[in-house]
C-alpha cells in the first residue's frame, strides 16, 4: 500500500510519478524501498490518468448505498448472521488482505 500511497502523494503534489521520486517518498516515510516494486508501480501507472482513476473509484461506493436502499425498500434485504470460521482470528484475516495489496 505504501507504494501506491507514495504515487498518489506525488501526483497530488503535482510531481511526476518517477522511480527516484517514489523511492525518496518511501524512504522519507521510513520504508525500505524495493526497486523491483517501485519499477513495477511506475510502469503500471505509465499510461494511467490518475485523476480519472480516482474519480471513477470515488463514484463506485456512491452507487452501492443506493442499490442497498432500493433492496430494503422492496423488502428484499434480509439480515444474515455473521458466522466466523473456527480458529481464524482478525489478525489472520488482516494478513490475508495485506497479501493482496503488497
Amino acid at each position: 500500500m505504501e507504494y501506491v500511497y507514495s504515487a498518489m502523494l506525488l501526483h497530488s503534489a503535482g510531481h511526476e510519478v518517477k522511480e527516484d521520486a517514489v523511492t525518496k517518498v518511501l524512504e522519507a516515510a521510513g520504508v525500505k524501498a524495493d526497486s523491483a516494486r517501485v519499477k513495477a508501480l511506475v510502469a503500471s501507472l505509465k499510461d494511467v490518468n490518475i485523476d480519472e482513476a480516482i474519480e471513477k473509484a470515488a463514484a463506485v461506493p456512491a452507487a452501492a448505498p443506493a442499490a442497498a436502499s432500493a433492496a430494503e425498500a422492496t423488502g428484499e434485504a434480509k439480515e444474515e448472521k455473521k458466522e466466523e470460521e473456527p480458529g481464524k482470528t482478525e489478525e489472520e484475516a488482516a494478513e490475508g488482505l495485506s497479501s493482496l495489496f503488497g
